[in-house]
């Protein structure tokens, strides 16, 4: 049952395997193919790629160390909830390095990149009113390229390492998911990059992934056993920042 719910795409035998059963693991959690509670099988998850169970438990501790999957007494190995928290620290984080690396993109526009921006912002408006799910594949590349731009593809691996959590609400979304909205702020992002305007490009970043947060609590309240809230309540959404401002 479980492998009905995971691309099981073949494993390339030349590769190492516990890369692969991790990718595609984290890929059918971050996408709630596998949803917060369901139980996963170490033995299952062998047996649907023809492999020993010690590449599958390797894949197992990666992503428990990402809080994607929990090992408890007497249950097993089930998928954790979305932790609102980390989600909110994901947020913090990602803003504060990708709004750095917008303002070194301005700092000195790059015609080239602006024109391969351009080209990804039509190839996003024309998945924008057919499929949500491959609009965020894009999104990602675009906001990579902003980071290898800016010469600064670590920063940006440490992006993808934070920000698991976040992409799970990314996915639980798509019933309302503003693509043409965020396509705008694309636009905006890129169109501020190549005016060399640093203030507006640093405005226009910190909108733009401001904008996950603003239907969370609706989320949550949609779907409150997927979420591990902290104690406290759901916060109030983040506002958007004003012109040049770095409010929190």
């Amino acid at each position: 049952m479980q492998a009905e719910r995971i691309t099981s795409v073949a494993l390339d035998p030349a590769a190492p395997i516990t890369p692969q059963i991790y990718a595609q693991l984290r890929d059918a959690i971050i996408r709630n193919r596998l949803a917060p509670g369901d139980r996963i099988s170490e033995t299952e998850i062998a047996r649907t790629w023809s492999v020993s169970r010690q590449p599958v438990r390797e894949a197992f501790i990666r992503l428990a160390s990402e809080g994607l999957l929990a090992v408890l007494p007497q249950r097993g190995t089930i998928v954790s909830r979305i932790s609102y928290s980390a989600v909110l620290n994901a947020r913090f984080l990602r803003e504060a390095i990708e709004a750095d690396i917008a303002k070194i993109l301005a700092q000195d526009p790059d015609p080239d990149l602006v024109r391969e921006l351009r080209d990804q912002l039509e190839a996003q408006e024309k998945l924008a009113a057919t499929s949500p799910k491959d609009f965020i594949a894009l999104d990602e590349q675009f906001h990579r390229t902003l980071a290898d731009g800016a010469a600064k593809r670590g920063a940006w691996k440490l992006i993808e390492g934070l920000k698991s959590q976040m992409d799970r609400v990314r996915f639980l979304s798509l019933g309302h998911f503003p693509v043409g909205k965020l396509i705008e702020q694309h636009r905006a992002v890129v169109d501020a990059v190549e005016q060399g305007d640093i203030n507006a490009t640093e405005t226009a970043i910190r909108s733009h992934l401001r904008e996950v947060l603003i239907d969370l609590p609706q989320i949550h309240a949609a779907q409150p056993d997927f979420f591990d809230v902290p104690e406290g309540g759901v916060p109030e959404p983040v506002n958007a920042p004003t012109q040049g401002g770095n409010d929190p």
